[in-house]
């Protein structure tokens, strides 16, 4: 299988590691230097599949030319975090600029991947959603990752491409433990629902290779959404110091100093289901959190002997 990832970076570079390691053939886009270094590192060292680095900007649609055919397109691209006209130009202009220049062509991808967030379901109060629950994005950002889910299934459709949603949890893993956030506190009360890299990366290899969920959108996270202060407590007792100070969402609202976006990400609060990718048969590297942060709990017990 041939695979463009327009934007390889953090879940990205894994994707392609993955594939590459199973013999696939995968070209990671990026516009930077660095980016492109990163892409070719990957490739070092593996024999099977392989892995090319291709200078492009989906915002920038005369560069997309330099991108080769394929089987299959994951669109993972970043707005850098910035606000909410940097994510619709590239989250929405720029997934239509790569879909528009793949359907233009003679040899036309099969599968799109769009790598989504769990946040466009907005507040359900800690209830659980699926794939069932309809979406209610609460912020403009939000909004946004909506309209771009729209894209990648119905505009792909239009050009004969099955679009892929890939709603990822909160992302975490090398280079993003944020063991502090949890250990030096206060930490505040809320879900936290959570997907390590690698089985962000792992589950869409998972759904281009088993040829599942065309033309849905799939929740990517791990088995188990956890209580912050759990969360905190049991990090703390993991890596041997003391539990951090907790505060209720209440209490942190009342403090005042919370912009409008902190405070709706605040009193949002959902338990999200991975039932779905069960059924469609992706097993997890890291079911929980407890195997996941094992890498980072014993390199912290190491620095601090």
């Amino acid at each position: 299988m041939r695979v463009v990832v327009v934007g390889c970076g953090y879940v990205g570079l894994e994707l392609a590691r993955q594939l590459a390691e199973r013999g696939h053939d995968v070209t990671g886009v990026r516009r930077s230097d660095a980016g492109l270094d990163a892409i070719e590192s990957v490739g070092e060292g593996i024999s099977d599949g392989k892995v090319d680095a291709v200078r492009a900007d989906a915002t920038e649609p005369a560069s997309l030319d330099a991108l080769p055919d394929a089987d299959a397109v994951v669109f993972a691209a970043s707005s850098g975090g910035r606000g909410a006209a940097a994510a619709r130009e590239v989250y929405v202009d720029g997934l239509r600029n790569v879909i528009e220049a793949y359907g233009s062509r003679t040899a036309t991808p099969d599968r799109l991947v769009y790598t989504s967030s769990t946040g466009v379901y907005g507040d359900h109060d800690g209830a659980w959603v699926d794939e069932e629950t309809p979406i209610e994005p609460t912020t403009e950002k939000t909004r946004v990752l909506a309209e771009a889910e729209r894209t990648a299934l119905e505009t792909a459709a239009e050009f004969g491409i099955d679009g892929t949603v890939a709603r990822f949890a909160g992302l975490y893993g090398p280079d993003r433990y944020r063991l502090d956030r949890y250990l030096a506190g206060p930490v505040t009360a809320g879900y936290l629902n959570m997907v390590h890299r690698d089985d962000a990366a792992g589950a869409v290899r998972y759904l281009l290779e088993a040829d599942r969920a065309r033309s849905e959108a799939v929740l990517v996270v791990d088995d188990e959404p956890v209580d912050k202060h759990a969360f905190a407590d049991w990090l703390a007792d993991a890596c041997g110091v003391p539990r951090p100070e907790k505060r209720s969402k209440a209490d942190r609202i009342a403090a005042g100093d919370l912009s409008a976006a902190a405070e709706r990400r605040i009193r949002t609060s959902k338990r999200c289901s991975n039932d779905r990718l069960r059924t469609l048969g992706y097993a997890f590297a890291y079911p929980t959190f407890r195997e996941g942060y094992g890498d980072a709990v014993r390199a912290f017990r190491a620095a601090s002997e």
